[in-house]
């Protein structure tokens, strides 16, 4: 209680000070948020959903609200972070928009305060409205905080021809940012998304995010999420989905960094006939914690889904995923299935999953699995008999298994950067 306290003592603070200018409405939204937050408190290790997580570090823990950088990155610092220098890219340090990193591109790709003040009427219809923070305190801080985060708007049948990078950087202070991003694709509108967490510094932080994304009816969406934060910082995260008619949405996620990181992932499938392709990676080593939640909502007919997640867990690392499906009554011809696999490299490593199943529908095809296990000695006995090395074999084996996912991303410039990644990371081992 008492770390809940200090929370709701600081957005008092805050919302009385530099948040004050804010429209009546949004007011009225985090005023209910913080109410709400206050009521269900943290969750803890007693809770279904996080029976194998526990957030004492982040609610024992002493994190301040950011404040602007009292120095700006150069392009050169936040060079290694980039993928395209031409484009469209939304830069944002400690949670704050950086318009001299930025290339905003009129009022549909723009930081979110902005667009509260200039197109007022637009967020107002969509912040808020997908994400469900009844059960979620995390979400629901998020929401009391919001101010700023990264928006992007496309017009219906309007196809952006290069993707929008969304950079949220850290700079290693004990501080905690609540970025808030808002994506909006419309009626038979096409874009590609990339929105990554890093950190110039290795530092103590908390980011708390949450991102909406809307596709209309026949819109489609490629959103890619990278998590490349500080080994020692502290990443909870919100991402949810919701489709229309004949919309397809191809939502990849990789997470690195990290000491202690939960995402949870939503998708509502709205109208007839949406495709969803949910793709995963997280390559944890040393003492790391990465917990992921899914939950694909199939609420109408004639929809699709198919869930694929990887894990490489090493040294004393634990990996948790737990992937639900629901398939509501009249969601007739539903087709939808999950895959969970979880790689050992240590006998110190410990993974738990959980996939579920709730179908109250009769003409469906909804299948499951999860493995999880250490490097299949067959194939090694193969790689070593062909006179390659035990250490460059596993090495091999290893990235195959990781390769498997990076190679669902069609962007190739993240692509080729996440590979590096991962060759990188698995050369230390």
């Amino acid at each position: 209680m008492v770390a809940v306290e200090r929370i709701v003592g600081a957005y008092n603070a805050w919302a009385g000070n530099g948040a004050s200018e804010a429209p009546d409405w949004l007011k009225d939204v985090r005023n209910g948020a913080i109410a709400h937050f206050e009521s269900l408190g943290f969750p803890n290790m007693k809770q279904e959903a996080w029976r194998f997580t526990s957030v004492a570090p982040i609610a024992e823990g002493s994190f301040e609200l950011a404040k602007p950088p009292s120095q700006t990155p150069t392009l050169d610092d936040i060079r290694p972070f980039l993928l395209l220098e031409a484009g469209y890219r939304l830069v944002f340090v400690d949670g704050f928009f950086q318009r001299s990193l930025s290339t905003p591109f009129f009022d549909d790709v723009q930081n979110l305060a902005h667009v509260v003040t200039h197109r007022p009427d637009l967020v107002r219809q969509h912040l808020g409205k997908y994400l469900a923070t009844q059960d979620r305190p995390f979400s629901a801080l998020n929401t009391a905080f919001v101010s700023d985060g990264a928006f992007v708007h496309v017009p219906a049948k309007t196809t952006l021809a290069e993707p929008v990078q969304l950079l949220f950087l850290a700079t290693g202070k004990q501080v905690v940012t609540h970025p808030r991003n808002l994506i909006v694709i419309e009626r038979e509108a096409r874009a590609s998304i990339i929105e990554t967490y890093a950190s110039l510094e290795q530092g103590v932080y908390w980011t708390n995010a949450v991102t909406e994304i809307s596709a209309a009816d026949g819109a489609r969406v490629d959103f890619h999420r990278v998590q490349r934060e500080s080994p020692r910082a502290y990443h909870v995260a919100a991402t949810q989905t919701h489709q229309g008619r004949d919309s397809i949405v191809n939502l990849h996620t990789v997470a690195f960094g990290g000491a202690l990181a939960r995402h949870d992932i939503g998708a509502i499938m709205g109208g007839p006939g949406g495709t969803l392709i949910l793709n995963g990676l997280y390559l944890l080593a040393d003492a790391q914690h990465a917990d992921h939640h899914t939950t694909i909502d199939h609420a109408a007919d004639h929809c699709e889904s198919h869930e694929y997640f990887n894990g490489v867990l090493d040294d004393k690392s634990r990996g948790v995923f737990t992937g639900r499906i629901i398939v509501r009554p009249g969601a007739q011809k539903t087709d939808s299935k999950q895959t969970n696999n979880n790689l050992l490299l240590s006998a110190d490593a410990h993974a738990d999953s959980q996939p579920q199943l709730e179908i109250y529908a009769d003409d469906v095809k909804c299948t499951h699995g999860s493995t999880v296990g250490p490097l299949d000695p067959r194939a090694l006995f193969y790689l070593r008999s062909r006179g390659v090395g035990e250490h460059e074999a596993r090495r091999l084996l290893t990235y195959g298994f990781a390769a498997e996912i990076l190679g669902r991303i069609q962007e190739a410039p993240l692509r080729a950067q996440l590979d590096g990644i991962v060759r990188s990371r698995l050369a230390e081992r």
